[in-house]
C-alpha cells in the first residue's frame, strides 16, 4: 500500500495543471457576474479540485473504503473507476465506465460551450436567444454542468464529489430561477412565450424532434 501511494505522488503535477486549466475554462465560459453565480461556480470548482486531487493525487475515497469499511480495493490509480472495482468487473468494467462517463462529459461540455457562444453573440445584439441549443432547454449551460458532473461520477466517483453533487444541482437550479426573473424583467412577454415553448432544464426530446421534423 505504501509503495502504491508513493507511486501516486508523481501524478500531483498533472492534478495541479488540470485543476488550473479546467477552472479557468469554467470561469471563462460560465462568467459569474454576481454572488449567486460565484457561489454556483465556486461549488463546481470545489468539485473539480476534489475530483482531480483524488484522481491524480491522494486516493482518499479508496483509502477510506479499504481501511474503515473493509472493502478489498487495491490502492492504485485504476481502482479510481470505483463502480468497476467494487463490482469486480476488472479492466472491461473500467473501459465501460470511461466510455459512458466520457459521453456525458463531452455532451455537457458541448452544451456549455455552445450556450456560451449563443449568449455572447446574443448579448452583442441585445436580443433574446432562442435558437440552437436554446431550443432544447432555456438553460443549456447549467444542464451542461449537470451532465459533466454526472459523467465524472460515473467514470470516477469519490466520496467528496458524491456529497457535493446535490449542492451543485441546488445552486444551479437556483441560478436558473434567478435568471428567469431577470429575463422576464428585460424581455417581458417575449420571454414568457419562450418559457411556454421550451423547458427550463430537462429537455423534452420528443417535442424537440417534432420541431426539427417540421422545419
Amino acid at each position: 500500500m505504501i509503495s502504491n501511494f508513493t507511486y501516486n505522488l508523481q501524478f500531483w503535477p498533472m492534478a495541479v495543471i488540470i485543476i488550473v486549466v479546467v477552472s479557468w475554462l469554467l470561469y471563462a465560459l460560465l462568467a459569474p457576474a454576481n454572488w449567486r453565480e460565484w457561489r454556483g461556480v465556486g461549488l463546481m470548482q470545489a468539485f473539480i479540485i476534489a475530483l482531480y486531487a483524488e484522481m491524480y493525487g491522494f486516493p482518499l475515497t479508496i483509502y477510506a473504503l479499504t481501511v474503515y469499511f473493509g472493502f478489498d480495493i487495491p490502492l492504485r490509480y485504476s481502482s479510481g473507476h470505483l463502480w468497476s472495482s467494487l463490482l469486480g468487473y476488472g479492466r472491461i468494467g473500467e473501459v465501460v465506465e470511461t466510455l459512458i462517463g466520457s459521453f456525458f462529459i463531452v455532451l455537457g461540455a458541448l452544451l456549455i460551450i455552445k450556450g456560451w457562444v449563443k449568449v455572447y453573440f446574443g448579448t452583442m445584439k441585445a436580443s433574446l436567444v432562442t435558437d440552437g441549443v436554446y431550443q432544447i432547454v432555456r438553460h443549456p449551460q447549467y444542464l451542461g454542468v449537470f451532465l459533466v458532473v454526472l459523467g465524472q461520477i460515473i467514470d470516477w466517483p469519490t466520496i467528496p464529489t458524491l456529497l457535493m453533487s446535490p449542492f451543485i444541482v441546488w445552486a444551479f437550479v437556483g441560478l436558473a430561477r434567478n435568471d428567469e426573473v431577470r429575463m422576464i424583467e428585460k424581455f417581458g412577454d417575449e420571454y414568457r412565450a419562450y418559457q411556454r415553448k421550451v423547458p427550463m432544464l430537462l429537455p423534452n426530446i420528443e417535442c424537440w424532434f417534432d420541431r426539427e421534423n417540421a422545419q
